[in-house]
């Protein structure tokens, strides 16, 4: 048996990252509630065990005696991952960076402390005086729980009079039931995947995203390579480096997203994950577009070995885009796309699908299930995803 690798979480996103510690000759010891946890099919030891009992968790560890703690994809289990490598005495991020970089009110302040661009905005819970609160924000403004991700509890408004109700239906989703009200920044919308190690960052891919829009931004899909020019991946590289140095990043896998408001050309961060991204980014579309296997990476630095950042040798790159389903026309589109023999070659991953009611998806969560396609043009990748850059 090889070393030990305790992986936090079990839904379909951290499987790759169980197979990939399998494929590295790992053992791996995966905690998660059992229902839902597709991963567990993959472990080598399923621990029915919630990701936040981090005390049981790290009794069980020590026992296991493991080499690393990893993750992918959620910011709920990156706290638990980080509270217990420091406890194994495991590389890990320093103690508060696993607070600020799962809390937006935080975060938002972290960022302003260090001089990083950020817009006007206001922590706040029920009961609070909301309109004081947002007094000199400019409008519209977006509504988020201060510590959920998946797009859960979040609402645009552009005008104050919704704003209760944005705040209890935020507060609904959080755990520590707050929100943070914050002046919205328009424009096309990006996220940029890092791995950091000894405080050296270094970027993998740039992803464009694709969502519902107003009000609640669910993604409905993302492509890489991102269409950003030089100029661009510039800007974005000292803006994100800073907001990883503001955050105290400095081991492991992150996802920074973030806009380019038209009216400027500058980059402005909306948060950062200390984290692989979700929804396939780094676990999937990194690899398919760039030939760099950051699940590989994710658990390099979890190991404390030094990263493989070149491609894999005969790597074969292109565009990689991730479509979500959201209803019965997106599954006609990949059912069409299954039965086209030239077609279905492109396809190079399909999620389980659980069909639920029309119009009932309200975060990422509740989305019917996914495909993802490889291809060599942008333009078809964007077609067979059904999705539109103009929108």
């Amino acid at each position: 048996m090889g070393k030990a690798v305790v992986i936090i979480g079990a839904n379909e996103f951290q499987e790759p990252l169980v197979l990939k510690a399998k494929e590295m000759g790992c053992t791996t010891h995966v905690f998660a509630w059992a229902e839902g946890a597709v991963a567990a099919r993959s472990a080598d030891f399923f621990h029915p065990i919630s990701i936040v009992e981090t005390d049981r968790i790290l009794e069980i560890c020590k026992g296991i005696r493991p080499a690393a703690v990893a993750s992918c994809g959620s910011d709920l289990a990156a706290i638990t991952v980080n509270k217990l490598a420091h406890a194994l005495g495991l590389p890990s991020n320093p103690e508060e960076t696993a607070f600020i970089a799962t809390n937006k009110y935080a975060m938002r302040t972290a960022f302003l402390n260090a001089g990083v661009p950020t817009p006007r905005f206001a922590g706040v819970k029920e009961g609070d005086d909301l309109i004081s609160a947002a007094a000199g924000m400019r409008l519209p403004v977006i509504v988020k729980p201060t510590d959920r991700s998946g797009s859960r509890g979040i609402t645009k408004l552009t005008e104050l009079s919704g704003l209760e109700d944005a705040v209890r239906a935020a507060c609904g989703q959080s755990f520590e039931k707050r929100a943070i009200i914050e002046e919205f920044a328009d424009g096309p919308e990006y996220s940029c995947e890092c791995v950091s190690q000894n405080g050296v960052h270094h970027i993998l891919a740039v992803t464009k995203k694709f969502t519902t829009g107003a009000p609640h931004y669910i993604e409905t899909g993302h492509i890489q390579p991102s269409g950003l020019g030089e100029e661009q991946l510039e800007k974005v590289r000292k803006a994100v480096f800073a907001a990883l140095d503001a955050l105290h990043i400095t081991t492991g896998a992150s996802h920074s997203e973030f806009r380019l408001p038209p009216d400027t050309g500058e980059v402005f961060i909306i948060e950062v994950g200390a984290r692989m991204g979700g929804d396939c980014i780094g676990s999937d579309l990194v690899r398919l577009s760039t030939g760099r296997d950051f699940l590989r990476m994710t658990l390099e630095s979890a190991l404390g070995l030094p990263l493989t950042l070149n491609a894999e040798e005969g790597a074969e790159t292109g565009f990689a885009a991730i479509r979500f389903i959201f209803g019965r026309e997106d599954l006609a589109r990949l059912e069409r796309i299954k039965n086209d023999p030239a077609l279905s070659k492109k396809l190079v991953r399909v999620s389980d699908i659980r069909m639920g009611e029309e119009g009932g998806i309200t975060d990422s969560s509740s989305r019917f299930g996914f495909y993802i396609v490889k291809c060599e043009s942008r333009e078809e990748a964007l077609a067979l995803a059904d999705l539109n850059e103009n929108e």
